[in-house]
């Protein structure tokens, strides 16, 4: 991996983190269309560089993180079904996570649901991030650990399991930005143990990589967060469902057409 395409899957991972559309399918297939997808280093830098876009929530939203201790408690039940799926099928999902064919199919699915969501959560009763309930926050943990499955989104799962539990789209949004915060914190200590427990080390300039990739990670995701939520509640989902069913058809003709997005 060069500077040039770290900063491309950067860019990838600030844009699309926060935006349903699945971050890690988007930089899969990024990766496989460079041909650097394989690179024990590279499955590490798209995995770690999540820190620089959790830090723009950080930024964002910096007063919400010292509002109470009950926000914290939230994070924290909403945080274990992930935490207790991801430890128990990591294998599986490290083998889920190098198929093209599952991200292409998880975009189809995961778009034609968005374009009822907005019909089918239409009537919101939850229009405060203080009216959330633990009960509600597990119910939406449980929707997080959906996204395991490359393509899914692990916000497009998380804001509609808010909007099922009556949260305005607002709010399940929000509520979605301030769970990547100790999910992704946990991913990427989870990949960095991972990666030395292998044998592998990072070298100078694969040092100065993740400093680059984090660093423009977090100007993207800044800008993408704003316009999203902006977006989101003037137009809601449906553009991200349309956007995701072409994503998905076009990874999977052209896998069954022979072309070669395979990661070796």
């Amino acid at each position: 991996m060069n500077a040039f395409e770290a900063i491309v899957l950067a860019i990838v991972e600030g844009l699309t983190e926060f935006l349903p559309v699945s971050s890690t399918g988007h930089m899969i297939i990024a990766s496989s269309l460079m041909g650097i997808a394989s690179e024990p280093f590279v499955k590490l830098f798209t995995i770690v560089i999540q820190l620089g876009a959790i830090l723009s929530v950080v930024v964002l939203y910096f007063k919400r993180f010292f509002k109470s201790i009950n926000f914290y408690i939230k994070l924290l039940v909403a945080f274990i079904p992930a935490a207790v799926f991801g430890l128990l099928l990591s294998k599986k999902i490290d083998e889920l996570l190098e198929s093209p064919m599952a991200v292409g199919i998880s975009l189809l699915i995961g778009g034609v649901i968005l374009l009822f969501v907005d019909k089918w959560f239409s009537k919101p009763t939850v229009l405060e991030e203080e009216k959330v309930t633990y009960l509600t926050a597990l119910k939406i943990g449980f929707f997080q650990c959906i996204a395991m499955l490359p393509g899914v989104s692990r916000s497009g799962a998380t804001i509609v399991g808010g909007m099922s539990q009556k949260l305005s789209r607002k709010v399940a949004a929000e509520f979605s930005f301030f769970l990547a915060v100790p999910t992704m914190f946990a991913a990427t200590a989870k990949k960095l143990y991972d990666f030395y427990k292998e044998g592998h080390t990072i070298t100078h300039d694969q040092t100065n990589m993740l400093i680059i990739g984090n660093v423009v990670a977090f100007v993207v995701a800044l800008l993408a967060i704003k316009s999203f939520i902006g977006y989101l509640n003037k137009h809601g989902f449906r553009v991200f469902g349309w956007y995701r069913i072409a994503a998905g058809l076009i990874i999977i003709i052209l896998l069954l057409s022979g072309h070669n997005l395979q990661i070796i």
